[in-house]
């Protein structure tokens, strides 16, 4: 994969974290709120997998953004197990 596409692809997930937060941010209802949080989780393991292929292919050192991502998975993970139930 060239360099510049999977930088888009990064930038696109990244983006796509912090948009679904916003977004289940606003909706009524628990179970809202928990889908948009679990789709920002799904950006959150397509940014990791993105900072797998880029190291992999020497594109550069990902620790520090792997860390950083780490951080925000850990944060998200609470923020949207904290909606529902704890049988859900």
């Amino acid at each position: 994969m060239p360099a510049d596409g999977l930088s888009l692809q990064m930038r696109r997930a990244a983006v796509s974290i912090p948009a679904n937060i916003a977004e289940g941010f606003r909706k009524r209802s628990r179970p809202d709120k928990a889908r948009f949080m679990n789709m920002a989780e799904g950006s959150v393991e397509e940014s990791r997998y993105d900072l797998i292929v880029a190291q992999d292919l020497g594109y550069g050192q990902t620790g520090e953004l792997m860390a950083s991502l780490e951080e925000v998975s850990r944060l998200l993970y609470a923020y949207a197990a904290s909606l529902l139930p704890p049988d859900s």
